[in-house]
C-alpha cells in the first residue's frame, strides 16, 4: 500500500464534474473531469437529468484515481453547483428535469411570492436578496402550475445530497449546500418551517445536515466498482461551489476578499455576523463560522464567450483569447468612449433585477473586436469595484482580492481589477478553487489537520501578486461614474417592459 495520503475534491459544477486528487500541500497529484449535458428549451428554462451528474462523477473519479492506489484516499467532499435541484420518487428515479441555478421560469411569480411571505422577513430569515435564483421561487413556481411534481418528490435534493446517495446509500448533505436554495433559515442554521409550510413540503422530503467536515457515510460496493474508489472511502460533507471557492482561496477571516472570474461572477468577503444588505446576499460558510457577504454578476465569463462567439469567433479557440488579449492591451483605458453593461442575463448586485439587459453604448467607426472585448472587461470590473466600494460603506473589512476560476488567467484584467479597486489582487497556484475547497474540507475531516485555518495554510498558495498602479484611480473612478448610470438609462428595453 502507498505511504502517500491523500484527498479528493469533487467538483460537480454546472458544465463538468472535476475530481482533483491532492496531497498534504494542496498540490494536484491527478484529476479527471467529464462534462455535463444542459438542456435550454426555451429562453425561461435551464434543465440537467440528475443522472448525468452522476455519469460526469463517475467518469470524473475514475480518471483521477486510475494512476493511484485507491487505497492512499482518506477521503472524498464535494462541493456542488448551487440552487439546482433534484426531484426524486421513492425508488430513486427523477419525476422532474432537475432545475439548474440559470433557470429563469419564476420570473412571474416570485414577487408574488415574496409579497406573500414578507420581503423584508424573507430577505432577514434566508440572507437572500429578493431575486428569482434561489430555489424556493421555483418551487413555489411548481407548486401553482404543476402541483404533481412536488406531490410525487419524496426527495427533493441538492446536487451534494444526490450524490452522497448515489455514493453511499443514503442522501445527506449540509447547510453550506442547502442555503443557497433559501429554504434555510440562516440564524437557525435549519430548514425554515414557514417557508416549508408556505410551499406545501415536508423536512421528510429533504436531505437531512451535516456540517461541513463531518463524515456523512462511506463508499458503497456498488458505487466502488462503478467509480474505481476503495469501498468504505470516508465521504465528508461539502458544500456549496461559491463558499467553498472562498475556503480554497483562504477567505476564512476579515479583510481578505475572494473573486471567481468564473461562468457567473462573485465577489465574497468573509462576515463573522449574518449581516443582510441589498448589495450582497449572506451565504453561510463551509468551516462552520461565519458567513460569506456575495456580490455576482450571473453573466461573467459567460459574457465574454458569448462576446467571442457571437461576434468575434465562433470557434472560441485559445489562441482567439490571447490574440485579443494582445491587441486590447495596447488600446487606451476607457475605450476612446466604448462603454458597456453586461447584464445579459439580468443583474443581481445591487439592483436585482432579471429582467435588465446589457448594452455597448458609444460605439466609434474606429472602434474594434479588440475595444468590443476590452469595453467588456472594463465594465465587469466596474461592476466589481462597485461592489467592494459598496462593502467598504457598511463597514466590511477589504484589504485584498484571491483572484479565482478562468478568468483569474488574463493579466490584463487582473491588472484592471487591483487599479479599480487600488488593492493588491492574487492570484492561487490553482484556478480550481472549489475543487481545493472541497479537499480542505475532506482533509479535514480526515484528521490530517486541527481546524480549516490549519489546513488552508497548508494547503492553499499564491503564485503570483498583481499591484494596483495608484495614477490609475481617478480615470477608473470617471470609467465608473459613466458606466454606473448604464442600468438606469437601458432599463426601459429590460424582458416584459414596455
Amino acid at each position: 500500500m502507498s505511504t502517500e495520503r491523500y484527498v479528493i475534491g469533487l467538483d460537480s459544477s454546472t458544465q463538468s464534474a472535476k475530481a482533483v486528487v491532492l496531497d498534504r500541500k494542496g498540490c494536484n497529484v491527478a484529476e479527471g473531469r467529464a462534462s455535463i449535458p444542459l438542456a435550454q428549451p426555451d429562453e425561461a428554462h435551464a434543465e440537467q437529468n440528475p443522472e448525468d451528474w452522476w455519469s460526469a462523477v463517475k467518469n470524473a473519479l475514475r480518471d483521477a484515481v486510475k494512476t493511484i492506489d485507491p487505497g492512499s484516499i482518506d477521503g472524498l467532499a464535494i462541493s456542488n453547483q448551487r440552487e439546482t435541484v433534484a426531484f426524486l420518487d421513492d425508488k430513486d428515479t427523477a419525476v422532474y428535469p432537475a432545475l439548474v441555478w440559470l433557470d429563469c421560469r419564476a420570473n412571474s411569480t416570485y414577487q408574488s411570492y415574496a409579497d406573500r411571505m414578507g420581503r423584508e422577513w424573507l430577505h432577514r430569515a434566508t440572507g437572500k436578496p429578493i431575486d428569482v435564483i434561489p430555489v424556493i421561487y421555483r418551487l413555489d413556481w411548481l407548486r401553482r402550475n404543476e402541483p404533481s411534481v412536488l406531490e410525487r418528490a419524496t426527495q427533493i435534493l441538492d446536487v451534494q445530497g444526490f450524490l452522497v446517495k448515489k455514493l453511499t446509500g443514503r442522501a445527506v448533505t449540509s447547510p453550506a449546500s442547502v442555503d443557497p436554495f433559501g429554504l434555510l433559515d440562516i440564524h437557525e442554521m435549519d430548514y425554515s418551517t414557514p417557508i416549508l409550510n408556505s410551499l406545501g413540503l415536508s423536512q421528510e422530503q429533504l436531505a437531512p445536515m451535516a456540517m461541513s467536515g463531518r463524515e456523512i457515510g462511506r463508499v458503497s460496493p456498488e458505487a466502488a466498482k462503478k467509480t474505481g474508489l476503495r469501498a468504505g472511502t470516508p465521504i465528508f460533507a461539502g458544500g456549496g461551489d461559491g463558499q467553498c471557492s472562498g475556503l480554497g482561496a483562504n477567505v476564512t477571516g476579515p479583510g481578505n476578499l475572494y473573486l471567481n472570474l468564473g461562468t457567473a461572477q462573485i465577489t465574497g468577503a468573509h462576515s463573522q455576523e449574518p449581516a443582510i444588505g441589498l448589495n450582497w446576499r449572506t451565504m453561510t460558510a463551509v468551516t462552520g463560522s461565519g458567513y460569506h457577504l456575495e456580490a455576482l454578476m450571473r453573466a461573467g465569463a459567460f459574457f465574454v464567450d458569448w462576446l467571442v462567439e457571437t461576434f468575434i469567433d465562433e470557434s472560441k479557440s485559445p489562441e482567439v483569447y490571447i490574440r485579443l488579449e494582445a491587441e486590447a492591451e495596447k488600446i487606451s483605458h476607457g475605450c476612446g468612449g466604448l462603454t458597456v453593461t453586461p447584464h445579459i442575463l439580468g443583474v443581481m448586485t445591487p439592483h436585482w433585477d432579471p429582467g435588465a439587459r446589457g448594452a455597448f453604448a458609444g460605439l466609434a467607426p474606429f472602434h474594434t473586436r479588440a475595444h468590443l472585448y476590452r469595453a467588456s472587461l472594463e465594465g465587469m470590473t466596474a461592476e466589481i469595484a462597485r461592489s467592494i466600494t459598496a462593502m467598504r460603506a457598511e463597514n466590511v473589512p477589504t484589504d485584498r482580492i484571491r483572484a479565482i476560476g478562468g478568468g483569474s488567467k488574463s493579466a490584463l484584467w487582473r491588472q484592471m481589477i487591483a487599479d479599480a479597486t487600488q488593492l493588491p489582487v492574487d492570484i492561487g497556484t490553482t484556478a480550481e478553487a472549489s475543487a481545493l475547497g472541497a479537499g480542505i474540507i475532506a482533509a479535514v475531516g480526515a484528521g490530517w489537520f486541527v481546524d480549516f485555518a490549519e489546513a488552508t495554510a497548508a494547503m492553499s498558495h499564491v503564485e503570483g501578486t498583481t499591484e494596483p498602479e495608484p495614477e490609475g484611480a481617478d480615470a477608473w473612478a470617471a470609467l465608473m461614474e459613466r458606466q454606473g448610470h448604464l442600468y438606469e438609462d437601458t432599463k426601459r428595453y429590460g424582458a416584459g417592459r414596455t
